[in-house]
């Protein structure tokens, strides 16, 4: 995760760090007019639907049903003994839909037709919430030859389900009518990470297949895995001098990593596996720009 992250955002600093060297730059040193960039921010928000392979990802994930594992003595005749228990139960909650709500805020350039901007974007967290507060597990003792002998019931706490994600791309795009006309067509691509966050059930433990002794316990917290994104959307704008209402839709690529809990690896299978999956989304939505004058405008309105 540090690996992409870091890659990442070295990419993007020595990439503007290069477009910021060029911004200033002479305007008569013939690549382009550094005067007539303009800057400009956005805040949108969008529906979201999941592909079917994301939706069960996250539901197969989110409400795992794990073990409690603990170590009680046991009373075998005169002698006694310590045995591991693996406490199970069941709860019931309500599964997540397959849409949700996608939030944006923009902030980019433009260079007459061509325009570049980070859209950070993030979602409000789903909530199953849970359906008490406790709900009890329970365990067979046996004898040294298999048979039970008693069954143990205890009570473990239950937390609301959660997830959530967020991230940030940056794209490309270009205004097929022209700079400045009313009506715009606006295509773009871009690429970037995106964080997925989940909140478990209860405090469940993942056991070492190597050694059944050991194990790693979820606590009450989010856990979270990246991924890189492939973004491509299809803006309708209307643009009116410096504000601009847009219509827009498009895809996102997802791929996440396998998703850790402690020192474990998690999947939507079983809980040694990898969990690379797909979380692909389409999309459409509503955006509202506002956008700064260039230099060159600020000139031409001090003359006026």
């Amino acid at each position: 995760m540090k690996t992409k992250i870091t890659s990442f955002l070295t990419f993007a600093v020595a990439s503007l760090l290069t477009l910021s060297s060029t911004a200033f730059a002479d305007a008569e040193s013939g690549f382009y007019e550094s005067d007539h960039v303009r800057g400009f921010i956005s805040i949108g928000a969008d529906y979201r639907g999941m592909r079917s392979e994301f939706h069960d990802y996250v539901n197969n994930i989110a409400f795992r049903n794990g073990y409690h594992m603990e170590e009680v003595t046991v009373s075998d005749g005169e002698e006694s003994r310590v045995d591991t228990l693996a406490f199970a139960g069941s709860f019931k909650y309500s599964k997540f839909n397959s849409y949700y709500l996608g939030l944006h805020v923009n902030l980019g350039a433009q260079y007459k037709q061509f325009l570049t901007w980070f859209d950070f974007n993030f979602m409000p967290p789903q909530i199953s919430e849970r359906p008490s507060k406790t709900y009890s597990a329970s365990a067979a003792i046996e004898d040294a030859d298999g048979n039970v002998v008693e069954v143990v019931t205890k009570k473990y706490p239950l937390y609301n389900v959660e997830w959530y994600s967020y991230g940030i791309d940056w794209m490309f795009g270009w205004k097929l009518f022209g700079e400045n006309t009313i009506i715009n067509l606006i295509p773009s691509v871009g690429f970037g990470l995106n964080l997925i966050n989940f909140h478990f059930a209860s405090n469940f433990d993942l056991v070492y297949m190597e050694n059944p002794s050991k194990w790693d316990t979820m606590r009450d917290r989010d856990y979270s895995t990246i991924a890189t994104t492939f973004n491509s959307e299809l803006e309708l704008r209307l643009e009116f001098s410096r504000i601009a209402i847009g219509a827009y839709g498009g895809y996102r690529f997802i791929r996440y990593n396998e998703l850790k809990i402690e020192s474990r690896t998690m999947s939507n299978t079983v809980p040694y596996q990898n969990t690379d999956a797909i979380g692909d989304t389409w999309f459409a939505g509503l955006r509202l720009t506002w956008l700064f004058l260039s230099d060159w405008q600020k000139k031409q309105r001090d003359r006026l």
